[in-house]
């Protein structure tokens, strides 16, 4: 008889019996998932809601003879045991391929607002840490600030989607990000079973930041330059802190501050260029910036699921890609040049998207590599 201690992994209680098969209620997928893939036979009570895991569809034949065969999510309730440990059988080996790899991942849009896809993103996290995976999360907030600053009635002022940053406004910022939701996702990870170590930018001098110098473009044409105030860009990555968090098998969780190089004053980074820098330094293999899109769609509305660092500019230029999302494949293909082994947009409304990432052909988002 094993028992396992149900909020360590995100479960209520599981017991292994002889020779009764395994119940278990109120599964985490991935767990359950494993646990199927160790040998044991499963049972599972009906959910309170739809649990899903990332396994592929198909007869039992299907899932033995093609480990490539696209992923996707659906009801573990519709499998049997034996066809959960068949798509596990697959599925796991692809990935325990990146076992002592690091992935950086920039968490937020509607998978940092929705419960459902959050707790699939928290256990898919401290399942990728047990797998040998060491994750490093980069986190947004930016929903969370403005309704902060609305509440103490301070106003918010945006130029070109970026939020001036004031003093006071900062003030703020540090608050809400490195403290109300950075502590609340270093307590769902680790109610997951991961070691998340919560931190800013600042700590240790992580991130060393430049103001941001901002140009915009005037109704006469001319180009004047924009005061974005406490807001900078990262010129300096020092990783030693988060070298040393992995290699104990800590999660680090990074909210994006950075300490001013020059003035020591506190800079707003966004998330995105921040987990890019990060990447970069660390040398990771994989960079997953998380978004509320499908990935980069092509002028028929179609995904376009492998791009080349050279596919960039050239779509920019042609005017497929557009608004927020030049900054974003910047970053990502900045990292790619930088050494990062891919960069994905990835789609982060799809449950269970960071394992899908990691799995061969499923289709979540848009793959930058360094091919042309």
């Amino acid at each position: 008889r094993v028992p396992v201690e149900g909020t360590r992994h995100g479960l209520w209680h599981v017991q292994h019996r002889e020779p009764s098969p395994m119940t278990t209620s109120r599964l985490a997928p991935p767990l359950v998932a494993l646990m199927v893939a160790t040998g044991a036979h499963a049972h599972v009570a009906p959910p309170r809601a739809r649990v899903t895991v990332p396994v592929p569809i198909g007869p039992r034949s299907h899932v033995l003879a093609s480990a490539t065969a696209p992923a996707t999510a659906v009801n573990v309730d519709a499998l049997s045991g034996a066809e959960v440990a068949d798509a596990l059988a697959a599925r796991v080996p692809q990935l325990l391929a990146h076992a002592g790899s690091t992935v950086v991942v920039k968490y937020g849009g509607h998978a940092m607002t929705d419960e459902a896809l959050s707790c699939s993103f928290y256990a898919d996290v401290a399942l990728l840490r047990s797998l040998g995976v060491n994750v490093i999360i980069v986190h947004g907030g930016g929903p969370q600030i403005t309704r902060m600053l609305n509440d103490l009635q301070i106003k918010s002022d945006f130029v070109d989607g970026r939020r001036v940053t004031d003093q006071r406004t900062m003030e703020v910022v540090e608050m809400v990000l490195g403290g109300l939701v950075n502590s609340k996702l270093v307590s769902e990870i680790s109610r997951a079973g991961g070691k998340a170590v919560g931190l800013t930018g600042q700590a240790c001098g992580l991130i060393g930041a430049t103001r941001i110098e901002h140009w915009i473009v005037a109704k006469d044409g001319s180009r004047q330059k924009a005061d974005l105030g406490l807001v900078g860009e990262p010129t300096h990555i020092d990783p030693s802190l988060l070298h040393d968090l992995v290699g104990i098998g800590a999660i680090p969780v990074i909210a994006p501050i950075g300490v001013g190089i020059a003035d020591g004053a506190s800079y707003n980074i966004n998330a995105d260029t921040a987990a890019g820098a990060i990447a970069s330094a660390v040398g990771a293999s994989r960079l997953l910036l998380l978004t509320d899109v499908a990935g980069v769609l092509d002028q028929s509305g179609a995904l376009m699921e492998q791009l080349g660092t050279t596919d960039v500019q050239r779509l920019v230029d042609d005017g497929t890609i557009t608004g927020g999302m030049i900054p974003k494949l910047q970053t990502a293909s900045d990292a790619v040049r930088d050494g990062v082994g891919a960069s994905v947009i990835l789609d982060g409304r799809v449950p269970h998207a960071l394992l899908l990432a990691l799995l061969p052909g499923a289709g979540v988002g848009t793959e930058i590599g360094d091919g042309a």
